[in-house]
């Protein structure tokens, strides 16, 4: 597999497992305005149930990735996640500061410096 195939396959984790945090985030909210309160309502929401099937999914891909690469290289990957939940997260209208901001341009930066290496 060259790594080309398996930086789109880190990316495709990646995509799924922030994916995965905005789906448990809505099943969440849905469980804290609905009538039934609880671990039973939560472990039944099917925006929670899809969640981790998501995470699930997103850990399937990321052995592959693990066949390929080192852990070493691999890992800092995993950085991108916050980049890409920055975005989608302030798309959403979520409070996105100068700080927070500065933060996922640090978190960048040093995912393609480990990555150069």
């Amino acid at each position: 597999m060259t790594d080309l195939v398996t930086l789109a396959l880190a990316i495709v984790s990646i995509v799924i497992s922030s994916a995965a945090q905005f789906v448990l985030k809505a099943g969440v909210l849905a469980c804290r305005h609905s009538e039934n309160s609880g671990w039973v309502s939560v472990i039944s929401n099917p925006l929670i149930l899809s969640g981790f099937g998501l995470y699930g999914l997103g850990a399937l891909v990321w052995l592959r990735v693990l066949s390929q690469w080192d852990v070493s290289k691999a890992y800092p990957m995993v950085g991108l996640g916050f980049v890409l939940t920055f975005f989608v997260g302030a798309w959403m209208g979520e409070q996105v500061s100068w700080l927070r901001a500065s933060g996922v341009l640090f978190i960048l930066a040093g995912v393609v410096l480990i990555n150069r290496s």
